[in-house]
């Protein structure tokens, strides 16, 4: 796996979070994640956005994070948010979301981020089960969602 850093509006990230979009919507009925975002969010120091390659250069994982502090919406000074993991259907199993979520909690707290923050819904048993199993607690909800019942937030010290 080679994961290499790319801009959010990469044309293999504009791919992959087309893909993610679309599950999304086939899991939640709603359109996708209608979060606010802006490539900005994701340029350093501020945040990082990850894409995993496979042997043959074809994109088959991604994941993001962006600088959060204070808002109004739940977050708090030195949160980086996790946005856009997703790993593409046939390469799942093999430990990739692990991979890009490490590289995601290493570039974080490189930029002196100081707690991780995902949200992810009641929909995707398998992001809750690898964000507890990476040592992701729930926290208060914060965020665009934060007010849906499907809404599940969690946090890691970095």
């Amino acid at each position: 796996m080679n994961i290499r850093r790319v801009a959010f509006d990469h044309p293999d990230a504009v791919k992959l979070n087309d893909q993610v979009q679309a599950e999304y919507h086939v899991r939640y009925g709603d359109g996708g994640d209608a979060t606010p975002l802006d490539p900005s969010d994701f340029a350093p120091p501020n945040g990082a956005y990850l894409i995993a390659y496979d042997e043959s250069d074809r994109p088959v994982a991604t994941g993001g994070w962006r600088s959060q502090d204070d808002n109004g919406e739940g977050n708090e000074n030195g949160d980086a948010e996790l946005k856009r993991m997703y790993v593409v259907d046939d390469m799942r199993g093999r430990g990739i979301a692990r991979l890009i979520l490490a590289a995601l909690e290493d570039d974080a707290r490189d930029a002196g981020r100081i707690r991780m923050v995902l949200e992810t819904g009641t929909k995707q048993p398998e992001a809750i089960a690898l964000y507890a199993s990476s040592g992701y607690a729930p926290c208060t909800k914060f965020g665009y969602y934060r007010f849906h019942e499907a809404s599940r937030c969690y946090a890691k010290a970095l």
